[in-house]
């Protein structure tokens, strides 16, 4: 199946996204959010703002040498598109996160508007406690 100019377009985005994230290159990403985009973690329970996600990503692009999104699964639907796949990060104490993800992604104008991520925070816990001990 070929995809048309506009779900060609919602790939590209995802897959600048993504791009951007594994580069640490925190302005690609912020360029590829809505000026108003809401960001909800489901650890959270709330939704943040661009800023607010930039920031905490900038923190985690901080605290690792490495984020490579393995086992990409994208999917365009009828506002934006769903992505399932394996976070592998690795801290710079040297242990390795391995964090399966989903995010739904909403598209307003080419840019992300809404960003749901689903994950557990189990993964995400023990990788932090093994940072601290390998410290």
């Amino acid at each position: 199946m070929t995809a048309t100019a506009s779900e060609a377009a919602i790939l590209a985005l995802a897959d600048r996204f993504i791009a951007a994230i594994q580069k640490g290159d925190t302005d690609t990403v912020k360029a590829c959010y809505h000026p108003d985009a809401r960001i909800w973690l489901n650890t959270l329970g709330q939704a943040v703002d661009r800023d607010a996600n930039i920031e905490v990503l900038t923190g985690f692009i901080g605290r690792t040498s490495s984020r490579d999104y393995q086992d990409r699964k994208v999917r365009v639907t009828a506002d934006g598109y769903v992505q399932q796949h394996v976070l592998h990060a690795v801290h710079v104490n040297g242990p390795l996160l391995v964090l399966p993800a989903v995010l739904v992604c909403t598209v307003k104008d080419g840019q992300i508007i809404r960003l749901e991520e689903y994950f557990d925070s189990a993964p995400l816990q023990i990788w932090r406690e093994q940072a601290v001990t390998s410290a």
